[in-house]
């Protein structure tokens, strides 16, 4: 993707640079309006059209230091602002694992409490989140077939993930998002969305990879699944025998397990089954 580089740290694809007049670029998209689909403290995601294609444009008006604060104190590195999603993207493009296309990315400002940013990606057009497949599963059971390869493809972007270094922070199926296009063709072809926390590293820490494995297995508890099919996740995630797998890190999925546990209480007020 040809993009261009400013002093002000913006990357404008050409695409994005022609649909909008000419200016101030930044303070164009961060002014922006569109089809509100989050708006929470600090940041806000809208969706909008530009030259006919539609967009997602999440705009970063700074955290605030008590935001900055309160993570560091619970030892957590604060999100302050599009950077990260921004170095996800190119990363998952590198390493193989398919997300939405960025398309133009823009920062300002030296304070980490009042940064302002934002990142633009394409809309990704007709999706269905693993989420709303799996709710559709309790009324109609999918054949085993299509559920067998849902579940090794969840397994190999999640195994591609956390063996390159990563880890998402919001590893849960509604961020798994199915084509539907690609799928009336025979072709099972899964998104990972949703990328403004992830941790980027050389190496991902046991602990970032189980809470990882925990909010997924929390997120799937109510679809359906069978033994069966987390045993089939298992053994394609890890790449090795069964066998090997509860020899050598028993302790690894038992705290695991514990913690989807507690997921599933805090969430539904209730144990899961």
């Amino acid at each position: 993707m040809s993009v261009k580089k400013t002093a002000q740290r913006e990357f404008i694809a050409p695409e994005i640079k022609t649909a909008l007049p000419e200016g101030d670029t930044f303070s164009k998209l961060m002014a922006m309006d569109g089809e509100v689909f989050r708006d929470m403290p600090g940041r806000k995601t809208i969706k909008v059209d530009l030259a006919g294609q539609s967009y997602f444009i999440k705009q970063h008006f700074g955290v605030g230091w008590g935001e900055i604060f309160k993570n560091l104190t619970t030892f957590r590195l604060p999100i302050i602002g599009a950077g990260t999603e921004w170095q996800a993207i190119q990363t998952f493009d590198s390493i193989g694992i398919p997300t939405t296309q960025g398309v133009a990315y823009g920062e300002r400002g030296f304070n980490p409490a009042t940064q302002k940013s934002f990142v633009v990606t394409r809309d990704l057009g007709d999706i269905t989140s693993l989420e709303d497949i799996g709710f559709e599963w309790k009324k109609n059971p999918p054949p085993e077939s299509f559920k067998r390869k849902l579940i090794l493809e969840v397994a190999k972007i999640a195994r591609a993930l956390h063996d390159n270094g990563m880890n998402h922070r919001d590893f849960y199926i509604c961020h798994f998002c199915l084509d539907n296009p690609k799928l009336n063709h025979g072709e099972i072809y899964l998104y990972l969305i949703d990328l403004h926390r992830v941790g980027i590293r050389d190496t991902i820490k046991p602990k970032d990879r189980m809470k990882d494995i925990a909010a997924l297995y929390f997120s799937a508890m109510d679809i359906g699944l069978n033994t069966r099919d987390y045993l089939r996740f298992l053994r394609a995630y890890r790449q090795k025998p069964l066998r090997d797998i509860f020899d050598d890190e028993k302790s690894f999925w038992h705290k695991v397990r514990a913690r989807a546990d507690k997921l599933y209480v805090k969430f539904h007020a209730k144990t899961p089954k």
